[in-house]
């Protein structure tokens, strides 16, 4: 079921129990014709169904703010693939990343909406803060929906981003502000270090897809400082 009144459903696949998730397809409507339909799987952790913020960008996306028909995108922490496979049905050229353990995943996914794909998709391991001489050139843009949430991640993440940016490179990251334990620690810091080498603007909230939008849920515009 789609979220109505301005804010994606909090009651979607995150609360479901590990049994009832084992299958559970998870549908996205688009604006121009039949909805995504993204597998997601109970084992494997964080990576394996679609969170709020991944409903959010790639809805945004379909509002067409940012030109994606046959631009270059890659998708880092892809999860099930929700926004890049999104992006492809779009025209963009997508690399869709996460950790091996997720390539299956993607793999089921990408061909569950091959017929919906105008521009390509496919899917390759990257680990952050590892080598990334594969994925060169830079793209046109980098996509992240909810990549901040382990300490641990924050430098590999941002050696990934620095390796990966061009000066043209626009990076479209989203995240859920999330109120409870560490949270709010991790991304004051993560904002932190990523201002030394990054410009950021957030995207207001009436420029977002109407249904699928949150006030907790922000889409940010990243440039690398010239």
């Amino acid at each position: 079921s789609s979220p109505r009144g301005g804010r994606p459903p909090k009651e979607g696949p995150r609360r479901l129990s590990a049994a009832a998730m084992a299958g559970f397809v998870r549908e996205l409507e688009r604006r121009g014709g039949p909805a995504l339909r993204l597998e997601q799987r109970a084992a494997g952790g964080v990576g394996c169904v679609v969170w709020d913020a991944a409903l959010v960008l790639a809805k945004f996306l379909e509002t067409g703010a940012y030109p994606l028909a046959r631009r270059h995108v890659l998708e880092l922490g892809a999860g099930t693939g929700a926004v890049g496979i999104m992006a492809a049905t779009l025209g963009a050229n997508v690399t869709v990343t996460d950790l091996e353990e997720l390539q299956e995943l993607l793999m089921v996914n990408i061909e569950n909406n091959k017929h919906l794909v105008t521009g390509s998709v496919r899917a390759k391991v990257l680990k952050w803060g590892e080598d990334v001489t594969e994925f060169q050139p830079p793209p046109d843009y980098i996509l992240m929906a909810d990549c901040i949430y382990y300490e641990e991640s924050l430098e590999p993440l941002l050696k990934t981003l620095k390796d990966l940016t061009g000066p043209d490179t626009c990076v479209l990251c989203c995240y859920e502000q999330r109120t409870m334990g560490k949270n709010p620690e991790i991304e004051r810091k993560y904002f932190e270090l990523l201002q030394v080498d990054f410009e950021l603007e957030r995207i207001p909230l009436d420029q977002q897809d109407e249904e699928y939008r949150s006030a907790d849920i922000h889409i940010l515009n990243i440039h690398r400082k010239q």
